[in-house]
């Protein structure tokens, strides 16, 4: 199988339904990270076959350039995914980096699916193992099943929060998704986010937190946002393209954390060589650092390398 990169920037994934060829062609222009073109929710259910064909025409066609691309197929309880898969992925693969899968309740449709994508990437001469999945939660049993579901396939690379149907599943007391539900004194979505994350963690995957969809309270979306990046999610689902900025935004790291966490990795690297004395600690400044500063500098130097920021500062090597 195809050894691919799976940890893709995915700050911003804007929703775009199937079935609409002007936001297709509006979303190509955006600055979101990834964009996902949407057969399940997004689009009624007279309207999924045309649609399977507009989002080929459209893959293939388009200028995704720096995108992400994927397409949201249906849950397998419904009688439209494998016709999803097949036409999507026979029609525009090699366009096409991952499939999302929603409502995933346990590892066995990851793997269906999985089998599915070998099937037709041998069939069609693609190659094995190159499109990725990213597995939806949302409800209690896909919550309960969430670490065997990230590990049931190597094409797994992203577990995302689907807090809409996630609420309902469980009779939370909110008609607001991604609100907190009246009369809980606390965060009502820690636990699940946590889990979520730590699922993702466990297996190298990336956490996505799903939308919110008071599109035009952008305050409130930035609310919501800074509490998944402040456990570590990698993003959160766009519905409007006046949330993409705020989301690029909130998942990005700030220029200062960036350029100190950069200088923290150029100074680990000078100091434990020989020239710098084979040092495991060091003082960087007024700052103690090793080994597990540089753990935590290489995560946020990651995210804003995979962001595109540039540094506006450099080590320099203390004087003897």
């Amino acid at each position: 199988m195809t050894t691919v990169n799976r940890l893709r920037p995915r700050r911003s994934c804007l929703a775009v339904p199937g079935s609409n060829p002007r936001f297709l062609e509006k979303a190509q222009g955006l600055p979101a990270d990834q964009v996902f073109l949407d057969l399940e929710d997004a689009c009624a259910p007279l309207a999924k076959p045309e649609a399977r064909h507009t989002i080929v025409k459209f893959l293939n066609e388009g200028d995704w350039t720096g995108k992400t691309r994927v397409v949201r197929v249906n849950d397998w309880t419904t009688e439209w995914t494998y016709r999803d898969v097949v036409t999507v992925v026979e029609g525009a693969g090699p366009n096409l980096d991952c499939i999302m899968l929603p409502k995933v309740q346990d590892a066995r449709q990851v793997v269906a699916l999985d089998l599915l994508l070998t099937q037709i990437e041998k069939t069609m001469g693609f190659e094995v193992g190159r499109i990725g999945i990213e597995a939806q939660i949302e409800n209690a049993q896909g919550l309960n099943n969430v670490n065997e579901i990230a590990q049931a396939s190597g094409r797994v690379e992203t577990i995302i929060f689907g807090p809409a149907d996630f609420m309902a599943s469980i009779n939370m007391k909110s008609l607001v998704v991604g609100e907190q539900p009246p009369g809980y004194p606390a965060d009502a979505y820690h636990y699940i986010l946590m889990k979520i994350l730590m699922a993702a963690r466990a297996n190298n995957l990336q956490a996505i937190d799903g939308p919110y969809l008071q599109i035009r309270n952008v305050d409130g979306y930035r609310e919501v946002a800074r509490r998944a990046a402040a456990l570590g999610f990698d993003g959160k689902w766009v519905l409007h393209p006046g949330q993409v900025e705020a989301s690029n935004e909130i998942f990005s790291p700030s220029q200062e954390d960036y350029d100190h966490a950069e200088l923290i990795l150029d100074a680990y690297d000078y100091y434990t060589s020989e020239a710098g004395g084979k040092k495991g600690s060091a003082m960087l400044g007024d700052e103690m650092i090793d080994e597990a500063s540089r753990k935590m500098a290489l995560v946020i130097s990651g995210k804003g390398r995979a962001a595109g920021m540039r540094r506006t500062s450099t080590f320099e090597i203390p004087e003897a």
